[in-house]
């Protein structure tokens, strides 16, 4: 005969047939924890910004809480450690970097974390995006980095809310309005055509 834990489970949640309930009923059976979850939104430099203010324009939209940060690559090294090193107490779950030029921001960050990393390459005024485009798109095998368009903030944002969506029911509603909406505005078009 199964016992239940101080009282807290029933009986009958206690069977012949499972196993030990101090340690797997709690499991099987309480709900889990339910937190904000957050993404980090990191720039190379304040440059960035009006292109990373459409991602947290998206994400503020769905609810989704994030943490925004000036962090370069190439000259606060020592800064992106101590990032990545206090992940995990800030709760971050999912990175998205922006940077220009020889864009080495998300793929540093992804070889640093397990968190996934979203790339934005930023266009700048010397070749129009596509060095930070290569810079951040072309990974070595085992540290990928999910690359959007030059300037691509508002789908990097979206990205992230549809991984959040896998373990979130109420982004996974916010989501299926989103497209909806997305369709609405796409017939109101075809009933604009003037030809």
């Amino acid at each position: 005969m199964y016992r239940s834990i101080s009282g807290v489970l029933p009986e009958k949640a206690c069977t012949k047939d499972c196993p030990d309930p101090l340690f797997t009923v709690p499991f099987l059976l309480w709900p889990f924890e339910r937190r904000n979850m957050k993404v980090a939104l990191i720039m190379g430099s304040i440059s960035d910004e009006e292109i990373v203010k459409k991602s947290a324009a998206v994400l503020k939209d769905f609810s989704v809480e994030y943490d925004c940060r000036v962090i370069s690559a190439h000259r606060s090294l020592n800064l992106i450690l101590d990032y990545v090193e206090s992940m995990e107490q800030n709760k971050i779950d999912i990175i998205i970097a922006f940077a220009g030029k020889a864009a080495h921001l998300a793929g540093v960050l992804a070889g640093l974390s397990i968190k996934p990393v979203i790339g934005v390459p930023v266009q700048s005024s010397c070749l129009d995006g596509m060095d930070a485009l290569l810079s951040t798109v072309q990974m070595p095998k085992g540290v990928p980095v999910a690359t959007v368009a030059i300037n691509g903030a508002e789908n990097a944002a979206i990205l992230a809310v549809e991984m959040l969506a896998l373990s979130n029911p109420d982004l996974k509603e916010k989501l299926r309005q989103y497209k909806e909406k997305m369709k609405q505005s796409v017939q109101e078009m075809n009933e604009r055509i003037s030809l």
